[in-house]
């Protein structure tokens, strides 16, 4: 068990990775500044890109990614643990992964997470998304330990898939993470109430990261980063869709606190599920 303070920071990513990491930058430094020794930044911290040959130009491998350099010299300058939510990154074949990077206050990478589920959806008003069309999905999930408490991942739509964060709070995860570029059409709906039930569920600190606003692709993103504790108690929120810093004080003396209160994780039990057919029932209506 550990206290630690942890900051999530909110951007408004463009379509130049070059100029976003000057954003990331000052903001990481500032979360930092504000006693911060894990600092989150959201999903897609090095470019918001729609169209497909524009990602092509803008994307790069690890090895030559700025926003991976600067994270790593910055955690080593800072002596902190930056958790960049994701990036895009040219995998070695050819595909792209939204991946997550996790980075040690010596500034070495410490582990790697690609996004497992892919938002492939139609909403409302011709709002239509595929990422599978673009990215290749993940297959592992991953906890992570930062000394004060053991980390597990997520990106954005992974929040919708319980199972994931159930697994990891099972392997151990005190803090459960999902950063995220949220349109602002399901965040408007359902950004709250995922954040604080996966914190319930699973009796964990549940800490996401966002873009927010009108990026220059022309999505809007819906912002709102946000801490919340393993009661279901938001401890920090960005409550606008502006750039900005949240910091809170996490002690995960309080998720096993409430884990002991509620154990629904030791609680839980194997089951079938059984499909029947039902019989037709008869209703005789009042004479007429």
């Amino acid at each position: 068990m550990g206290k630690f303070k942890a900051a999530a920071v909110q951007m408004r990513s463009g379509r130049e990775p070059e100029r976003n990491v000057v954003d990331f930058e000052a903001l990481v430094r500032e979360a930092a500044a504000r006693g911060a020794t894990y600092v989150q930044t959201p999903e897609m911290t090095g470019a918001i890109i729609r169209d497909k040959a524009d990602r092509a130009m803008a994307f790069r491998q690890e090895k030559d990614d700025v926003i991976v350099a600067a994270a790593g010299r910055l955690s080593a300058e800072l002596r902190i643990f930056l958790h960049v939510g994701s990036t895009g990154i040219l995998r070695e074949d050819g595909k792209i992964a939204n991946r997550a990077f996790l980075f040690a206050p010596d500034g070495s990478l410490a582990a790697r997470y690609d996004k497992i589920h892919m938002f492939d959806v139609d909403l409302d008003n011709g709002e239509s998304w595929r990422e599978s069309a673009t990215y290749e999905p993940g297959a592992e999930a991953l906890v992570a330990d930062i000394g004060a408490a053991k980390v597990g991942f997520g990106i954005c739509y992974d929040v919708r898939f319980p199972q994931l964060f159930r697994a990891e709070a099972l392997a151990g995860a005190e803090v459960l993470t999902a950063p995220a570029a949220f349109t602002r059409q399901t965040g408007q709906g359902h950004w709250h109430i995922l954040q604080r039930a996966r914190a319930i569920e699973n009796g964990a600190f549940m800490i996401s990261a966002a873009q927010g606003g009108q990026h220059e692709d022309g999505r809007e993103t819906f912002g709102h980063s946000m801490i919340v504790d393993p009661w279901g108690r938001i401890l920090a929120e960005a409550d606008h869709d502006a750039s900005g810093v949240i910091v809170a004080e996490i002690d995960t003396a309080l998720s096993a606190e409430a884990r002991q209160k509620i154990p629904n994780l030791k609680n839980a039990r194997e089951f079938r599920v059984a499909s029947v057919a039902a019989q037709p029932v008869m209703l005789r209506g009042a004479a007429s």
